[in-house]
């Protein structure tokens, strides 16, 4: 089964990626003509599938040190994989495809746990992560070659684990005249700041790369609103919630002062920095200093709006030119955040990959079917430019049928 996978010149992989915005599930079956810097893919199906309310808050258990406990951890891992398989059954389907047309599933897997950073003071807790979403359990349900649990090869060679887009971003968003950024907005923030490739660009050209996670995304502004609507709204359309309120400035200012913020690059972070305990201590604040509802999600949007205009002057503007900056994910769908963000960067424009042809939902789903791809061919597909690694590896683990 491997050997016919290696002697194909190009592959249809379902690319399965659920975020720490523990929303759901996206799969992006995608073909892939070639591998590393000269793939070119094309998108033939996407969907999106919403965790039930009960899903999402287990898993807000499992990632979070006061309410976790083993038994659930294990079950879940069994659990998100039928789900993950159940995605990409129903995707195939939905796309008029049988599954032996699709060559390899490629999961990013649900992360419940990240140590980018070891803790000095114990042994027993060094540079670590943890995804779950069984990879045997999706290739035995499927009956496909499964490639998952990539976080950890990079973090085995010295990296950090992430942030793994811009290996995808560097593939699909190079500009031979235009430096860009490019933005996804899930739970957490990340970036890829690209510089200007000229038309000859290789993989190596990819060490300028600058690429981070420069905070919260969704995960605060989603949580607040979860909270403040006593369960009724998991997130605040299009941003109207936060566009009928005002900014409490200097509750803003004291949530920029996170020591994150001033951390230099390369650097990663999740719901055990910005998670629901996070959440609960701002909202108390701000409830405690009388706020309106609508002031608090103005705030909360402001503080990622902030966080990635500051981010970009701090650790990307001194070093690269910008002309663009393409937003994914969730947050590209919240108007008001947008709208705060151009606000921030008025010399840059502010853009959606929809715009430049490339689904802004199923750009990270697409992103994890190229490193994929690239681990059946034995290509390096981590950046250690991005992660912090020592040298270039082959990450992703197999799982057979």
């Amino acid at each position: 089964m491997l050997r016919s996978l290696l002697n194909q010149e190009s592959l249809t992989v379902a690319g399965i990626m659920s975020g720490t915005s523990l929303d759901g599930i996206d799969v992006a079956i995608v073909r892939i003509d070639g591998c590393g810097i000269d793939a070119k893919v094309k998108l033939l199906h996407f969907e999106s599938f919403s965790y039930e309310e009960e899903v999402r808050e287990k898993l807000k258990q499992l990632c979070s040190i006061d309410h976790s406990n083993v038994a659930l951890l294990c079950g879940m891992n069994f659990a998100i994989a039928e789900r993950f398989a159940d995605a990409v059954l129903i995707t195939a389907a939905s796309a008029g495809m049988k599954m032996e047309e699709i060559d390899l599933i490629s999961t990013h897997g649900q992360t419940v746990w990240h140590i980018p950073v070891a803790d000095e003071a114990d042994p027993y807790l060094p540079k670590s992560t943890l995804q779950i979403g069984d990879l045997s359990v999706i290739a035995k349900r499927t009956g496909r070659v499964v490639v998952g649990d990539f976080r950890t090869a990079d973090m085995a060679v010295g990296g950090q684990g992430a942030p793994l887009a811009p290996y995808g971003d560097f593939i699909m968003f190079r500009d031979a005249v235009k430096g860009r950024i490019l933005q996804n907005i899930g739970g957490i923030g990340n970036c890829t700041a690209i510089p200007a490739q000229g038309t000859d660009a290789t993989m190596s050209d990819a060490s300028e790369l600058i690429a981070f996670d420069t905070g919260p995304g969704n995960m605060i502004m989603d949580q607040v609103v979860y909270e403040l609507s006593e369960g009724r709204l998991t997130y605040d359309a299009d941003g109207a919630w936060a566009a009928r309120g005002q900014v409490h400035a200097e509750l803003l200012e004291e949530m920029l002062a996170h020591p994150y913020f001033s951390q230099l690059p390369p650097k990663t972070t999740g719901r055990e920095l910005f998670g629901k305990a996070y959440t609960a201590s701002w909202l108390k604040s701000a409830l405690e200093r009388g706020l309106a509802h609508e002031d608090i999600v103005a705030t909360v949007t402001a503080f990622t709006a902030h966080s990635i205009a500051r981010a970009y002057t701090d650790f990307v503007f001194p070093h690269c030119a910008i002309a663009e900056v393409i937003v994914s994910g969730g947050g590209a769908r919240n108007h008001t955040l947008l709208r705060m963000m151009q606000e921030l960067l008025p010399e840059q424009a502010i853009l959606t990959s929809d715009e430049l042809g490339i689904s802004g939902d199923a750009k990270e789903a697409i992103l994890f079917a190229l490193l994929g791809n690239d681990c059946i061919h034995g290509v390096p597909n981590n950046l250690p430019s991005a992660t912090g690694a020592e040298r270039l590896t082959v990450m992703g683990k197999l799982a057979l049928p």
